[in-house]
């Protein structure tokens, strides 16, 4: 990881290492919008949370919210998946010939001369792999966050309902999320990075990178993913906690 980095700064300085962030800019905006908003709306419709006071929560079970949030991040994996292909393609840009580099300037720009070279489809390849991922991203973050966190607070260590016990929780769904979404990642990358559609499909990418590589594709850059996952985990988590009582306490409703 170390190697890249220096490769990557070496070749291209400071710029290189923030290729398509408009891109995931983006991403963000449509993915992590929809994921975060429709689980949350979700979690408090079927817990019984009243909208006025907060009064008769129910806290769901672990099931219930592994489902709540594999539906919601499967919302987001759709609702992103322009965007995600545009990040995929710009990040590895610098990695093709220089023939095959498609050089967009920008996320915009790379949604207009897609549109047009490739049709409206070329927005959604891979949405399949990504909806998968976006399921098992979402459920490994949002789900096991809120066990963790429900854990952590009824042990007998001291746990409260404060910035340390958000940063722990955040730490280990971090940890959760990277493994369990590293084999999609690679698949997905794949797919997206991929010039023309494969004749194969999923499996077929799969079934070949398996004879290639053995198993050990499936956590092939599991500590370069956990290394931008984990800080993007616990910083989302810290945002989100503080939001939500703000916004509690805009709407008169209790902690």
């Amino acid at each position: 990881m170390l190697q890249m980095f220096t490769h990557i700064f070496s070749d291209h300085g400071l710029r290189g290492l923030y290729r398509g962030l408009s891109a995931s800019i983006l991403r963000q905006a449509t993915y992590s919008t929809t994921r975060f908003g429709v689980y949350e709306a979700s979690k408090d419709a079927f817990t019984g949370t009243s909208r006025v006071n907060g009064r008769g929560k129910e806290e769901p079970s672990v099931l219930s919210l592994i489902a709540l949030s594999s539906f919601s991040g499967f919302l987001g994996g759709i609702a992103g998946n322009p965007a995600d292909v545009l990040n995929v393609r710009m990040q590895h840009d610098a990695a093709l010939p220089a023939a095959q580099r498609r050089n967009y300037k920008n996320a915009f720009e790379g949604l207009v001369r897609m549109t047009r070279t490739e049709g409206l489809g070329s927005l959604f390849r891979g949405v399949w792999p990504n909806s998968a991922r976006a399921m098992l991203m979402t459920a490994s973050q949002l789900a096991s966050y809120d066990s963790f966190k429900r854990m952590l607070m009824d042990s007998n260590l001291g746990f409260r309902d404060d910035l340390t016990t958000h940063f722990s929780a955040s730490l280990l769904a971090g940890f959760v999320a990277t493994t369990v979404c590293s084999p999609v990642d690679v698949v997905k990358t794949r797919v997206m990075s991929a010039h023309e559609a494969g004749s194969g499909g999923i499996w077929g990418i799969v079934r070949d990178t398996t004879a290639k590589e053995g198993w050990r594709w499936m956590w092939r850059g599991w500590l370069p993913s956990f290394v931008r996952l984990g800080p993007h985990t616990i910083a989302t988590f810290l945002f989100l906690e503080q939001h939500k009582k703000v916004y509690r306490r805009m709407m008169g409703r209790e902690d």
